[in-house]
C-alpha cells in the first residue's frame, strides 16, 4: 500500500508540476494569439506602404518642405534682427521670430510624413496650406515686393492642396473612401 501511495504521490506531484509548467505556456500561447491581431494591425498602420511613391505625393512633400524651410529662414531672420537690430519693440520681434520658428515645424513634419507615406501627415499638410491662403492674400493686398511673395505662397498652397486631394495621393497614404 505504501508503494501505491508513493507511486500515486509521485504521479500527482508530477501532474501538478506538469500543469504548473503547462499553464504559463498556455497563458503565453493565449496572450500570443490575442496579441497577433493587434501586432498585425499595429505593424500595418506603422509600416510604410509598398510600391513606388507617386510623383504627386512626392511633389506635395517637396512643396510642403520648401514652405517649411522658407518659414524657418524667415523666423531665424526675424529672431536675429530682434536680437541684434534696432526694432521698435525687441520683445515683440523676438516673440514673432520664435512663433514663426514654431510654425515652421508643422509643414516640415507634414512634409516628412508625406515623404514617408504616413497616413496622419495629410491632415497637418492640409491645415498648413489652408492657413497659408489668408497669408498669401494679405501679402498681395499690401502691394510692392510682397505681391510676388503672396502670389508664390498662394500658388504653392493651392498646388499642395490639389496634390493632397488627388486619389493617387490618398491611395498612397492608405486613405480609402469612407464607408457609407
Amino acid at each position: 500500500m505504501s508503494s501505491k501511495k508513493s507511486a500515486t504521490g509521485k504521479s500527482a506531484t508530477a501532474k501538478k508540476a506538469q500543469r504548473a509548467t503547462a499553464r504559463p505556456d498556455a497563458k503565453a500561447a493565449k496572450a500570443a494569439k490575442a496579441a497577433k491581431p493587434a501586432d498585425a494591425a499595429g505593424a500595418a498602420a506603422g509600416a510604410a506602404p509598398t510600391g513606388p511613391r507617386p510623383a504627386r505625393l512626392t511633389a506635395a512633400a517637396v512643396l510642403a518642405a520648401a514652405e517649411g524651410v522658407v518659414l524657418l529662414g524667415f523666423g531665424v531672420y526675424v529672431l536675429i534682427m530682434g536680437l541684434t537690430g534696432d526694432p521698435e519693440s525687441p520683445q515683440q520681434a523676438e516673440m514673432l521670430g520664435v512663433t514663426v520658428l514654431a510654425l515652421a515645424l508643422l509643414p516640415l513634419l507634414a512634409a516628412r510624413g508625406l515623404w514617408l507615406r504616413r497616413r496622419w501627415s495629410r491632415g497637418p499638410a492640409t491645415i498648413t496650406q489652408l492657413m497659408a491662403l489668408p497669408v498669401a492674400w494679405t501679402l498681395v493686398q499690401n502691394g510692392g515686393g510682397l505681391i510676388a511673395a503672396g502670389v508664390a505662397t498662394g500658388v504653392a498652397a493651392l498646388a499642395v492642396l490639389a496634390l493632397l486631394i488627388n486619389p493617387t495621393a490618398t491611395e498612397a497614404l492608405g486613405i480609402g473612401p469612407r464607408d457609407a
